[in-house]
């Protein structure tokens, strides 16, 4: 498996994603929930294909971790479909996935076979899949939170379809604990502290930071204005701390996370 052939994975993951779409949309959900799938199914073969070529997790380009991205967003539009029936949710996994495939077919990011030693811990794998997966469900809260802040006014968004953005957030929060724990113990191993203030653990801390004081001011707070102002910065520092973090100049030549 490799690059060559991602485009022919990709149309098949992206067409049965739409066609899932359009079932949804038509209150066809046994064929949506099949098609959407499909697609993820495809999409997963393509990633797991490209590890055993390349004899590592492809997980060390931004190329590499949008097909994460993308694979994620189409499970949890499933999910998310499934548990709250939401016809726009597999609409919305779908569009946001076809992105990330059309920027990877116009910007692959092809990088080598060969780790560098530090790329090459046991926590490597678990900590990125884990943070992809914890980006994708921060993602999904977003658009799901500016539907209901732009797509409706204050007043008829009820608690309950409030509450479905929270559960997003809360999840993905504990993964993005889970993820910088697992940083942490890595760091440990590969560099000999847990912590070193490194300007990605920085921009990852003050992400999880912001992500915490929505969590907490939720409970008590009914204006939705702020908290959805609040969600959409903390979504904003989680983009820097993914890729904005390589274009500044506090990261050249000194953070250990740019390779």
């Amino acid at each position: 498996m490799s690059w060559d052939v991602f485009y022919i994975y990709a149309v098949v993951s992206v067409v049965s994603w739409g066609v899932g779409a359009f079932f949804a949309f038509r209150n066809s959900r046994k064929k949506a929930m099949v098609a959407t799938a499909l697609g993820s199914l495809v999409f997963f073969v393509f990633i797991a294909g490209l590890w055993a070529a390349l004899q590592r997790p492809p997980l060390r380009t931004m190329g590499e971790t949008r097909l994460w991205y993308s694979f994620f967003l189409s499970l949890i539009g499933l999910f998310l479909y499934v548990k709250y029936k939401y016809s726009w949710m597999l609409g919305f996994g779908a569009l946001m996935s076809l992105v990330f495939v059309a920027v990877n077919l116009l910007k692959p990011e092809i990088h080598s076979v060969t780790l560098m030693p530090a790329l090459q811990s046991p926590w490597f794998v678990p900590h990125v899949i884990v943070y992809m997966f914890s980006y994708a469900m921060m993602g999904a809260a977003t658009i799901y939170a500016g539907y209901l802040w732009f797509g409706k006014s204050p007043a008829d968004v009820s608690e309950k379809e409030f509450a479905v953005c929270d559960n997003l957030v809360r999840i993905g929060w504990a993964f993005l604990t889970l993820g910088m724990i697992m940083g942490a113990l890595w760091a440990k191993e590969a560099w000999g502290d847990y912590w070193t203030w490194d300007p990605k653990e920085t921009w990852a801390f003050a992400t999880w930071l912001s992500y915490l004081l929505y969590l907490h001011l939720r409970p008590a707070n009914k204006n939705q204005n702020l908290l959805f102002a609040l969600l959409l910065f903390s979504f904003i520092l989680l983009q820097m701390c993914w890729w904005g973090i390589n274009f500044l100049p506090s990261a050249q030549g000194t953070s250990i996370h740019t390779y």
